[in-house]
């Protein structure tokens, strides 16, 4: 499989311009602020969120300043998440290095996050984007309902697939839905294809949550210690899909053990279950159906470099082992 710099390569002067642009409004006179968000622009990661973005964009006209705004936007508004999620979860890393709120300790990763979500609110203040921020804050919405859904549900291990794909439409889908219909708003207001692109986001969001659901049962998978869903009794799709696979005894057995697990030996024994239960296979064919609707979606495109590249990344999202 390509990597994901090789994937975006016909976009790569985009993601470099966008790069640069990133990094310059986040300038700060701030010797603290100044010194974290060197450290977050050295955590690159894979850029997806942006490259998305862009990809719409240059499917439905080109890159202009209003794109990278929005790639710009999109970014900081991810990034803010990222930084909060961290605390929420007490996580100590984050993509295999220390965390901010490891570093720096909460208070200050609480502040951070806060500093950038308002840096992308006055990003689009400034420069007239209403649009851009109507959807973007819509996605906020989205993304702190579908968290605390998760948090209420993982009280109760409960979960039904309905409602888990109504969580993760909002925690993951969302975003990545808002970033593509933002490329796209950034060449045309056309209502057929705002929607198109809001689609391909939304089954693509899904996809990838799906697929980073599966990485938790694999070591360093996400950046993250392997079982954390399972330790914070998370109930991901394969979980779901094993017990409503089970009877009621044994459904019973397993959430018990779940709410009871601490040794390592616990994990294991629910992670043989999952697998024993065809959950993981089960989660991998769903995550596919869904990238295959968003590639259904894409190829209503006429044929392009960025349409090739955006099929390809699709590809790499719901197969990566990171």
């Amino acid at each position: 499989m390509s990597s994901v710099s090789e994937i975006l390569r016909p976009i790569e002067p985009e993601l470099q311009e966008f790069h640069t642009r990133f990094s310059s409004y986040l300038e700060s006179k701030s010797s603290l602020l100044e010194e974290i968000i060197r450290y977050i622009l050295q955590q690159k990661g894979k850029r997806i969120r942006p490259a998305l973005v862009l990809l719409s964009a240059k499917l439905t006209g080109g890159v202009n300043d209003r794109s990278y705004r929005g790639a710009i936007l999109v970014e900081l508004l991810h990034t803010a998440t990222l930084v909060h999620d961290d605390v929420v979860d007490d996580a100590d890393m984050r993509r295999a290095v220390p965390s901010i709120n490891a570093l720096w300790k909460n208070k200050v990763a609480v502040l951070i996050g806060d500093y950038l979500l308002s840096r992308g609110l006055l990003l689009s203040l400034d420069n007239g984007d209403y649009d851009q921020l109507t959807i973007l804050s819509r996605a906020v919405r989205d993304m702190s309902e579908g968290e605390l859904v998760q948090i209420e549900k993982s009280r109760m291990l409960n979960t039904t697939e309905e409602v888990y794909f109504k969580i993760i439409q909002g925690k993951t889908g969302s975003l990545i839905s808002s970033g593509c219909e933002i490329g796209a708003l950034s060449n045309t207001t056309s209502p057929e294809i705002l929607e198109r692109l809001r689609t391909i986001g939304s089954y693509l969001g899904i996809a990838f949550q799906i697929r980073d659901d599966l990485l938790d049962f694999t070591e360093g998978g996400t950046g993250k210690p392997a079982g954390l869903d399972l330790k914070e009794k998370k109930m991901t799709l394969p979980l779901i899909y094993a017990l409503a696979s089970s009877p009621a005894d044994e459904q019973n057995r397993i959430r018990r053990k779940i709410r009871l697990a601490k040794k390592v030996a616990d994990f294991e024994e629910i992670r043989q279950f999952i697998i024993d239960k065809n959950g993981i296979g089960y989660a991998h064919e769903v995550a596919g159906r869904y990238a295959q609707q968003a590639t259904d979606e894409l190829m209503k495109f006429p044929d392009s470099e960025a349409r090739s590249a955006f099929t390809n990344l699709i590809r790499f999202i719901v197969n990566r082992s990171y």
